[in-house]
């Protein structure tokens, strides 16, 4: 049975008098219980039958509701928009009136609204709309913002996050992402483990995050239910009161009879996680959903039958309603009311969980992860129910195999298959400050703006079942009330919140803004990928990355708006459109021979001789280098024989003695040329990687500078340098890994000892740099004295490098006096652990970021990154990073970050290559890398 018939008649057993006294109880008793049955909001009418006596039993009345209410569905009441204040709202929190706002409402129906007021008062949005005077009548403590024109969206939804079970900063005793006690676990729940001391809280409300859906991890098949919560603190501190509609009992399986249920979450997960953690394999784990499913069928058949006898009056040897507490939750999806969210990736995993709901009858909320969904639409939308919403990363790939057909045209596809598409974090995987910023890289490769928008804010709500409460801001009353305010449009890079309510609290005490130039309060126009995005679906995710020659050795650009070049070992603006108008630019054989106003250059070319390009206001500009992941070491990272893989580390490996010599590997020696991410990385102008080896331990080895674009290693330039630096890592690891202090003792004495000519040796005597990596600042104190003990003991001067520092940042007038360089890794730091927790978040909630402290005291700073997949991002790594200096970090500046800087860090030859942009500069959201210059090899490739 799939679900309860449907019953317009309660029938209730008549009993027959004996006694006129009892025979009137009784019939009172059921005319009571019968009232009681009405009042549920049915439109069933009552028959009395004449039957044998039977006796009511007690659990009459309780039965009747339980029954009635398994099919209701989920939902607000019907009187939800009439309430007058919100359940969550704080008393004491004062009104606050938003002038002349800019809305993007998350509504449909009209997305934007302009010179609007927006009224908070007592948890709820009171009035959206042109504010009079009589609509503030007994305000009398009112809190007035003139937002000047600003945007304001409503509070960003994560609907796949692990804030709370998966805390900051990682420790062992606030592990409780995943259950390893088998594969299907229904029962269990998040909300079990939620921490309310997660260092992420607050940081994720200052990239603009109000709600987030906390999901168990995806090691099993069912990892469990997840629960929806608000983020900012509360009174009470504990982990119940931060969940939003939770079910009216959180310990039972009842509900309020008087009202429909709430809603609830669930954590489903198929394809490589449960299989590697169960040792299953693909047929194992659907085999133990169906099992789960089919045991869970039963049981609601049981109280389907019980439910039938319940209201035909047939109450002899009942019982009670047929329970179980691990499977309730189970039986609730078979009911559709729950909202499934399912961790598959690719087309087989997708297929195979399509015919399972077919097979059970329930509708799935959406598929996370989902890397392969762009390639099977029509499959999606053969689910039971409905078209399951597709939750998405931007550009995050390639890390295992099912994610290596993934495409960053992914949302936009989807979208024009008329799919719900969800941007989401999967925190602490990605950090859910930055939501936003996934949402803004699917609009930049070609999702329009408004989805962009609402792929963080009303779909992910609709899909929760929750956008009564949260995601849009609509001109009703008593309406929503998380919202944000922005420095600039939502959807620019380095947007950032000057304000942010939760339950219509302001959550940013004394914000930090940067300034933000005026353009940034437009959606960026972003460039047309028409053709790359139709390559994707042509070629299942793996177009061909391949360039193109010019037709001619002479290449003229015209409409350039700027051109930046290296300038001895800095990088300045050497050009820049006037009011007279865009410039040129000529390229022969590989090298930039002018630039300028059109008249500068007419005489270095003859008009039929050369090939003529419109950059449209665009530039070209020094290209960038990747530092600090295994790019050009690893395809596919979960994949051992696609890597090079891990090096013996000489303070916890015996080392073999055919290595006797020639202990500290050469990465070089291990190159992976043509690697998908390294010629991403190069059709986005980064075309050259410095990469250390993989390791485990306290020695890496030496790094490798290598051409992101090369197909093999014998291409001409392929190998750029073959030894950069040395690199170690000094760090707390694993229990029982050797201490810190080890470490150290280990680095000093590897330095003060080794043999003349040995990397250690050559590293303590300056010839080559040495590169720590380190997050914490008392292990980076620890490493300034020993440079300075080194630094007496050979009478030179070691050349350390800082790479990761977290911390650095406290110690920057130190470093820049010892003359220590730092590369900032991720550039945007995050207290991921114990060493890297004293962070600088930079604006809203502090001034100055890491970067621009360090660059403010004079310490040499590049950047860095942790996976090869995000290499091809580094442009806009940069351009974060001056937007949010507040005027401290030029253009020239944040590519030398990239550029210039790490060439001096790392001991890099410099490179002469040139990254050609349309549309604007390599920074802007708006521009479209087009071309590579490169002088080493002569020629001009188009991307």
């Amino acid at each position: 049975m799939d679900k309860l018939p449907t019953h317009n008649e309660v029938v209730v057993a008549r009993l027959r008098p004996r006694a006129r006294r009892r025979w009137n109880v009784k019939y009172l008793s059921l005319l009571c219980l019968c009232g009681i049955y009405l009042t549920t909001r049915s439109t069933s009418r009552v028959v009395f039958v004449h039957d044998e006596p039977a006796s009511l039993p007690a659990h009459a009345q309780e039965a009747l509701h339980q029954c009635k209410m398994l099919s209701v569905k989920p939902g607000p009441p019907d009187n939800f928009h009439q309430r007058s204040q919100s359940d969550r709202f704080v008393k004491g929190t004062p009104p606050t009136l938003l002038r002349n706002a800019s809305v993007w409402t998350g509504d449909s129906a009209g997305y934007e609204l302009r010179d609007v007021d927006i009224l908070l008062d007592k948890g709820i949005i009171k009035f959206v709309g042109q504010g009079h005077q009589g609509l503030l009548h007994g305000y009398s403590n009112l809190v007035t913002i003139d937002v000047g024109g600003k945007w304001v969206t409503p509070g960003i939804v994560d609907m796949h996050s692990h804030l709370g079970v998966d805390s900051l900063p990682s420790l062992a005793g606030s592990s409780d992402t995943n259950s390893l006690k088998g594969p299907i676990l229904p029962w269990l729940r998040s909300l079990d483990g939620l921490n309310t001391h997660d260092d992420a809280y607050r940081l994720s409300i200052s990239g603009g995050v109000t709600t987030a859906n906390v999901l168990p991890g995806s090691a099993n098949a069912i990892g469990g239910q997840a629960f929806v919560i608000k983020l900012r603190p509360t009174t009470e501190r504990s982990s119940s009161s931060m969940l939003l509609e939770p079910p009216y009992t959180i310990n039972d399986t009842q509900v309020d009879p008087t009202l429909p249920p709430r809603w609830r979450q669930m954590k489903h997960a198929c394809g490589e996680n449960p299989g590697r953690v169960y040792g299953n394999t693909r047929m194992d784990t659907f085999w133990a959903f169906r099992q789960a499913y089919d045991e869970a069928r039963k049981l609601k058949e049981k109280q389907d039958d019980y439910c039938a006898k319940v209201f035909a009056g047939r109450w002899d040897g009942l019982g009670d309603f047929p329970q179980d507490l691990r499977l309730e939750a189970l039986v609730d999806v078979l009911r559709g009311r729950v909202k499934v969210h399912v961790h598959c990736y690719e087309a087989v995993d997708l297929d195979d969980f399509i015919r399972l709901t077919n097979e059970f009858h329930f509708p799935l909320a959406a598929f996370h992860h989902a890397h392969e969904a762009y390639l099977v639409p029509d499959t999606l939308k053969r689910a039971y129910g409905n078209t399951p919403a597709i939750a998405l990363f931007a550009t995050n790939a390639r890390y295992k195999r099912e994610a290596y057909r993934a495409s960053e045209f992914a949302p936009r596809i989807l979208a024009e298959n008329g799919i719900d598409v969800v941007m989401k974090s999967d925190h602490p995987v990605m950090n859910s400050r930055y939501l936003l910023y996934e949402a803004q890289q699917a609009h930049y490769y070609g999702l329009s703006a408004d989805l962009a928008l609402s792929s963080v804010t009303s779909v992910p709500a609709k899909v929760l079942g929750l956008d009564h409460r949260i995601g849009s801001i609509r001109e009703v009353i008593y309406s929503r009330s998380d919202l944000v305010i922005w420095d600039s449009h939502p959807l620019a890079i380095g947007a950032t919140p000057t304000q942010v309510w939760i339950d219509g609290i302001s959550q940013l005490q004394n914000p930090y803004v940067s300034a933000k130039p005026l353009a940034f309060q437009t959606a960026p126009s972003t460039p047309n990928f028409d053709e790359e995005a139709a390559a994707a679906i042509k070629y299942e995710g793996l177009p061909p990355l391949s360039t193109t020659s010019p037709t001619t050795n002479v290449v003229v650009f015209t409409n350039v708006g700027s051109v930046f070049s290296k300038i001895g070992m800095e990088v300045q603006q050497v050009f820049s459109a006037s009011s007279a108008g865009l410039g040129v630019a000529i390229v022969k054989a590989g090298e930039l021979i002018c630039y300028g106003p059109h008249t500068t250059c007419l005489d270095y070319v003859t008009p039929n001789e050369v090939e003529w390009s419109d950059l449209d206001g665009g530039s070209i500009c020094p290209a960038l280098i990747s530092y600090g992941s295994p790019l050009g070491l690893e395809e596919i990272h979960e994949e051992k024989s696609t890597r090079d893989g891990v090096v013996l580390d000489p303070l916890g490996d015996r080392i073999p003695g055919v290595l006797n010599g020639s202990e500290v590997i050469r990465a070089v020696d291990g190159l992976l040329f043509a690697t998908r991410d390294a010629l991403l990385a190069y059709r986005a102008g980064v075309t050259s990687a410095v990469t250390a080896p993989a390791s485990e331990g306290l020695v890496a080895g030496l790094s490798t500078i290598f051409s992101t674009g090369a197909a093999h290693g014998l291409q001409a330039g392929a190998v750029i340098q073959d030894v950069a630096a040395l690199h170690v890592s000094i760090s707390h690891r694993w229990s029982g890994s050797p201490s810190v202090s080890t470490q150290i003792a280990a680095l000093r004495n590897l330095l003060l000892h080794s043999n003349e000519g040995t990397p250690f040796d050559q590293a303590a005597k300056g010839k080559i740099p040495l590169i720590v990596e380190t997050a914490n600042v008392d292990v980076i104190v620890s490493l300034l004295k020993l440079k300075a003990q080194v630094d007496i003991n050979t009478g030179s001067s070691i050349r350390l490098v800082i790479s990761g520092a977290a911390e650095a940042h406290v110690l920057s007038k130190e470093l820049a006096a010892a003359g220590v360089g730092v590369i900032v890794s991720p550039s945007r730091p995050f207290p991921e652990d114990w060493q890297s927790r004293r962070i600088l978040p930079g604006p809203p909630l502090t001034n100055d970021s890491a970067i621009s402290t360090l660059l403010d005291h004079g310490v040499t700073v590049g950047i860095g990154i942790l996976e090869p997949w995000s290499a091809r991002s580094t442009r806009f790594d940069i351009a974060w990073a001056a937007l949010e200096s507040d005027g401290k970090i030029s253009e020239a500046q944040a590519l030398a970050l990239a550029s210039t800087n790490l060439e001096k860090l790392l001991g890099a030859t410099a490179q002469g290559d040139l990254v050609v942009t349309r549309g604007g500069t390599i920074l802007d959201f708006e521009a479209k890398v087009v071309g590579i210059i490169s002088q080493s090899r002569g020629l001009l490739e188009w991307i």
